[in-house]
């Protein structure tokens, strides 16, 4: 039972970093290496905030400084023309630097004994317990930014994202400022990713300057085993599916590690393993349905 609300706790939080990467890998169609700079800074800017006392202000200003990263690489891609993956990867690079000056050149803060979004629901709602708290706090959040998004996507400027992921000339040719576009969801996009660093602070009560290495791998997962759950249709299903996928996600590596085949050194290659399969299953799946058709002729003729 641990294991299954540990995972619903995490797979709701982390949730809004696959929210983040769904936005730009399936809306906007392209590729966002920012996402492992841009949850390390959320994860600072709200564990300095908080252990200085205002650990509210640290979670919006997380989601602030996130969608600040997205704007840098969206200028890098748009204004100086540089390929949206080389722009992720400077921008993920210089936050490093940015992200230890924001920790106080300090790799790893500690939050204990200070007041987070969770001692202070426990504080109010001590019926809650402690794990009741974290998970309500992780389901509000998933629920609101999944609310938000998909109101989001369905206004005009919204609709103008997605056209833009599905066919960037014609866009264009209708006099939408497609450089903004990309702009304001890469700006979207890592302000969610921001906002996951920031809960998780809080949640495991310290902040780790390298705790965002191989975050796309994880979002990627969730995006893509969400899709093989739900299958892919509209953006709101989209959006839904990869809250879902990230709660499987979880729970999958929540198993795999429990066994003694995965030590816990092990995660980075067994979310690379998950990501693989779940990538290789529509190949595989085409490619038998070509067999098939290809027998069927063979015995027609």
């Amino acid at each position: 039972m641990t294991l299954v609300i540990g995972s619903l706790q995490l797979g709701m939080i982390y949730g809004l970093l696959a929210l983040g990467v769904y936005i730009t890998f399936r809306i906007l169609n392209i590729p966002d290496l920012t996402v492992d700079g841009s949850f390390t800074l959320g994860l600072a800017v709200s564990a300095s905030f908080t252990v200085a006392g205002h650990p509210y202000l640290g979670i919006v200003l997380a989601l602030l400084a996130g969608a600040l990263a997205g704007c840098i690489t969206g200028l890098l891609q748009t204004k100086v023309g540089i390929h949206p993956i080389l722009a992720g990867i400077l921008t993920m690079s210089g936050l490093y630097s940015v992200n230890l000056f924001v920790m106080g050149a300090k790799s790893n803060l500690s939050l204990i004994g200070k007041n987070t979004l969770f001692s202070d629901l426990l504080t109010a709602l001590p019926a809650l317990g402690k794990d009741g708290s974290q998970l309500a706090v992780g389901c509000v959040f998933a629920f609101v930014c999944v609310a938000v998004c998909i109101w989001f996507f369905k206004t005009q400027l919204g609709l103008s994202i997605r056209a833009t992921g599905n066919n960037e000339d014609m866009v264009r040719a209708s006099s939408i400022n497609v450089d903004a576009v990309k702009i304001i969801t890469l700006a979207v996009a890592n302000g969610c990713v921001g906002l996951s660093g920031a809960v998780i602070a809080q949640y495991q009560g310290f902040a780790d300057v390298s705790s965002g290495t191989g975050m796309v791998v994880v979002g990627l997962a969730s995006v893509i085993i969400g899709e093989a759950i739900v299958g892919k249709r509209s953006v709101s299903v989209g959006l839904i599916s990869a809250i879902a996928g990230s709660l499987v996600y979880r729970l999958i590596i929540a198993l795999a590690l429990k066994t003694s085949f995965f030590p816990s050194y092990m995660l980075k290659l067994v979310s690379a393993v998950i990501v693989v399969i779940a990538l290789a299953i529509p190949t595989v799946k085409r490619t038998m349905q070509l067999r098939k058709i290809r027998k069927g002729g063979r015995r027609n003729a």
